[in-house]
């Protein structure tokens, strides 16, 4: 095995596929990189068991091997090489060498026969999505994923495809956000998987770095992201998740228009004083404005009025400020729609002009 290649194009995929691998190893191999040569081409791959990145660059007389090598410190030396500097590897007994100017170095190697890769049976549906807006999908509804939770199947997110669309759907048992996104599918029947929460977080991570379109397929067992230069696969949770249309409020007669950004620094402002374990805000809704107010253990105490169009009768009822907080943040638009029923039913909160987006938050006892 023996190639040659500038630092720049090598470093990006490298450190793109390095981040998949866990520090804290059970098998010294996953701490490794796995990387394959051809003539033409050098893949490199990292895993962690639950997700695999591979990452492909293109090469010019290279000679073929295939070898796993420590992935932090492939990426810490080249990452200090000069840059635009040529760097040139070999293998020589079982050690990879690595030579760019007067610096050299060699790593050490297990064997590729011990990497382990994803079981990755044939895709049974799979659907084209320009990569920014299924970025974009995943942003608006990841945040509201469940961690470390027991009920494991909300410790990621639900992604449906077909009919003409993706619909993404997180929750933690106290709010939930859905999205969705026009796309091309194959066919009309619909595909429901949970990506664990590691697989989402990999795929925002890697569209992060893409341009153009990206081809999600649905396995098994698996989904993949495809681009021509990267190959994301994760295992998915082998679970139900809940009936989230059943949770939607549909029979809200409480329908508010704020300022978005007004609303958002008043939360931001009365939540300093909020209890910091239960984080509780009390909303008093009558016509043409919100109270918001919080206090805490201490006593200490904040309040603020914000004006809204709104000309209903007037309620109470408590949230926890920070998935308020949350939902205004991912929002784009200028306005937000809050509709309520009464202080005991959960809020659904949308961007006025565009249906796409959804988030329900549950109220709570102050």
């Amino acid at each position: 095995m023996k190639f040659s290649i500038n630092r720049e194009v090598l470093l990006r995929p490298l450190q793109q596929v390095a981040g998949v691998v866990e520090r804290r190893q059970t098998l010294p191999v996953l701490a490794n990189v796995l990387m394959q040569v051809t003539e033409n081409q050098l893949s490199m791959t990292g895993t962690d068991l639950e997700v695999e990145l591979v990452g492909r660059v293109e090469l010019e007389g290279a000679s073929a091997g295939e070898i796993t090598v420590p992935a932090r410190k492939l990426v810490d030396i080249c990452r200090e090489i000069p840059e635009k500097a040529e760097i040139e590897f070999g293998l020589n007994d079982q050690r990879l060498e690595i030579k760019s100017g007067r610096f050299r170095s060699n790593l050490s190697t297990l064997p590729a026969d011990d990497f382990p890769a994803v079981d990755s049976t044939a895709s049974e549906m799979s659907s084209t999505v320009e990569s920014k807006a299924f970025k974009k999908l995943l942003d608006s509804t990841g945040f509201a994923m469940a961690q470390q939770d027991v009920r494991y199947f909300l410790n990621g997110m639900l992604i449906e495809i077909g009919s003409g669309r993706i619909r993404s759907v997180s929750t933690d048992g106290h709010r939930l956000a859905m999205g969705n996104l026009t796309v091309k599918t194959e066919n009309d029947e619909m595909r429901q998987v949970i990506v664990p929460r590691k697989g989402i977080v990999e795929i925002q991570r890697l569209l992060n770095e893409l341009e153009g379109d990206v081809e999600i397929s649905l396995g098994a067992g698996h989904v993949c992201v495809s681009s021509r230069d990267y190959t994301l696969t994760s295992k998915l949770v082998d679970g139900r998740f809940p009936e989230y249309e059943r949770v939607i409020p549909r029979n809200g007669d409480k329908i508010i228009f704020a300022d978005r950004v007004e609303l958002r620094q008043a939360l931001n402002r009365t939540a300093i004083l909020s209890n910091e374990k239960f984080r509780g805000i009390r909303v008093i809704l009558s016509k043409g404005s919100i109270q918001l107010s919080a206090n805490n253990p201490e006593q200490e105490e904040a309040e603020e009025t914000v004006s809204v169009e709104y000309d209903g009768e007037g309620i109470e009822i408590g949230f926890n400020v920070s998935y308020l907080q949350d939902v205004l943040g991912v929002l784009e638009s200028d306005k937000v729609k809050l509709t309520l029923h009464d202080g005991n039913s959960s809020a659904l909160l949308e961007d006025p002009d565009n249906e796409d987006t959804l988030y329900v938050v549950m109220p709570m006892k102050l």
